[in-house]
């Protein structure tokens, strides 16, 4: 994996159910009572064999409990407790799908490009292109599971790999190109990245459906820690509070107030 990052995978019981792209699950050192909390992460891959499945985690050291994730050894426990929430809906209609993935957020892209959606029939003949961006190229994870199912677009921040400027930037670029009708994206990042992408398709509206990395502690919506503001549905106007494991993840961005 890339700098600070670090690839999971965890046997699981055959009768655990299979994610849904764009899914998360709540993973914790079993017998540890500090970090109180379990962590977020998103679901990268899952396979399933004869008597038992392999999910595959991928996530960056930040703090603390990700610290710990990280010298965890081969064989020792892990509780996880999943699939939760919301995920990607099938791109209906589309003829090429765009990815859009900042940091750490390509990791449900990538379970979205290799496996579900984008694997049946109809997933396979659709076009597709994978935009990715870090702030350096020892940042950049996943390109090995990328660049043999798609189109691929790499930047950085800081110009050491691909094009030198922001993932939506890169987007951009390319934007007249895509026909408004017949395109659907997909996007996961920081806050910073969607608030851009959404300024960015204001001129051209493009479906989006959008993951948003939000920090949570049940997993489950019942502690309203993980709630952000999205548009009001129905009559009316204004702005309502979801929570991101129940609700979401996953969003149509013109819901989110990023």
């Amino acid at each position: 994996a890339a700098r600070d990052h670090f690839l999971m995978s965890v046997r699981l019981p055959g009768a655990f159910p299979v994610p849904l792209p764009g899914q998360f699950v709540m993973v914790r050192e079993v017998g540890r009572s500090v970090p109180l909390l379990a962590r977020p992460l998103s679901v990268l891959g899952f396979k399933v064999h004869p008597d038992h499945s392999v999910l595959e985690l991928l996530y960056r050291v930040v703090g603390e409990g990700t610290s710990l994730l990280s010298r965890l050894k081969p064989g020792e426990g892990l509780s996880v407790m999943g699939p939760l929430g919301r995920g990607f809906a099938p791109p209906d209609g589309a003829r090429q799908v765009l990815f859009l993935a900042g940091g750490v957020g390509v990791a449900p892209l990538a379970y979205l490009l290799t496996g579900g959606l984008m694997t049946s029939e109809a997933g396979r003949s659709l076009r597709k292109v994978f935009y990715l961006g870090a702030r350096s190229m020892e940042l950049l994870a996943c390109l090995d599971r990328l660049q043999d199912s798609c189109e691929l677009g790499v930047c950085t921040d800081d110009g050491s790999r691909g094009y030198c400027g922001s993932v939506t930037d890169l987007l951009a670029r390319d934007l007249d190109g895509y026909d408004p009708g017949q395109t659907l994206i997909y996007a996961c990042g920081p806050t910073p990245m969607i608030r851009s992408l959404k300024a960015l398709l204001k001129a051209r509206p493009i479906p989006c459906q959008v993951s948003l990395e939000e920090r949570m502690a049940c997993g489950l919506g019942a502690c309203l820690g993980c709630a952000v503001a999205v548009r009001r549905q129905g009559q009316g106007q204004g702005i309502e509070y979801r929570r991101v494991c129940k609700d979401g993840p996953v969003f149509d961005l013109e819901e989110v107030n990023p």
